[in-house]
C-alpha cells in the first residue's frame, strides 16, 4: 500500500513573507490568496516562523511595538518533510498544537504549506478507491488471499468487511491493515471463519 505523504498533500507555497514585511502587506497577501496564515522566511527561503489571522488581531489589539513580521509571527516554526506520511505530519500539529506545517526539503528551504484542511483531503477520497485498494493490496498482495475471498462495502470511508476465512487469527490482521488504508474511517468486522465449527466441537 501506498500512502499518500506530505508531498501529496501539501499546496505549493504562493506567498511567503520576510522579517520586515509590514502589517498591512501581511493582511492584503492573507485576503488576496485566502489564507489563514504565512510563513515568514530568511534571505535564503529558510521559514523563521509563521503570520497567522490571530497574530495580526493580537497585534491590532495592543497597538504598541513594530507591526512587521518578525514582531508578530510564532517562533521557531515547527516544519514537515515532503517525504513524511499524512499521519506523521497529523501527529506533529496535535502535538504542538498548530493548524499548518511549512514544508521544507533537505536543505531546509521553504517548499510548500500543509495544512489541517489538506491533510481532510484523505478522508475524501473515492469509495470505490478504497475498496480497490483493500482487494488488490490488502487481500491479495500483502495476504495473499483470493480477491472474492471477502466482501468489501465501503459507504463514505466506512468499510464493511463479510463473508469466511479459513483462520480465525486472519480477520484481526486484515481489519488493522484496512485500518491503515488512506481514507478510511471505520472498519466493521462481520466475517466468519471455517475452524468455528471444529471449535466449537472440540470444547464441546
Amino acid at each position: 500500500m501506498r500512502h499518500r505523504s506530505v508531498a501529496d498533500l501539501m499546496t505549493p507555497t504562493a506567498v511567503a513573507v520576510q522579517r520586515g514585511t509590514s502589517f498591512k502587506e501581511i493582511a492584503r497577501l492573507l485576503d488576496e490568496y485566502g489564507i489563514t496564515a504565512v510563513p515568514v522566511v530568511d534571505d535564503e527561503n529558510r521559514p523563521v516562523g509563521v503570520v497567522s489571522e490571530a497574530d495580526l488581531l493580537r497585534r491590532h489589539t495592543a497597538k504598541e511595538g513594530p507591526s512587521t513580521a518578525e514582531a508578530m509571527m510564532s517562533s521557531p516554526v515547527v516544519t514537515a518533510r515532503p517525504s513524511w506520511t499524512a499521519v506523521e505530519a497529523a501527529r506533529l500539529m496535535e502535538r504542538h498544537r498548530v493548524k499548518r506545517l511549512p514544508v521544507v526539503d533537505a536543505e531546509g528551504r521553504l517548499i510548500g504549506v500543509l495544512s489541517r484542511s489538506d491533510l481532510l483531503q484523505l478522508f475524501l477520497r473515492r469509495d470505490r478507491s478504497i475498496q480497490e485498494e483493500i482487494r488488490e493490496d490488502v487481500l491479495v498482495r500483502i495476504l495473499r488471499l483470493s480477491p472474492s475471498a471477502v466482501h468489501i462495502d465501503v459507504d463514505e470511508g466506512r468499510v464493511t468487511l463479510s463473508g469466511t476465512l479459513e483462520r480465525r487469527g486472519l480477520g484481526p490482521v486484515l481489519v488493522r491493515l484496512c485500518e491503515t488504508v488512506d481514507g478510511v474511517v471505520e472498519v466493521v468486522d462481520r466475517l466468519g471463519y471455517d475452524d468455528e465449527d471444529g471449535d466449537g466441537a472440540a470444547a464441546g
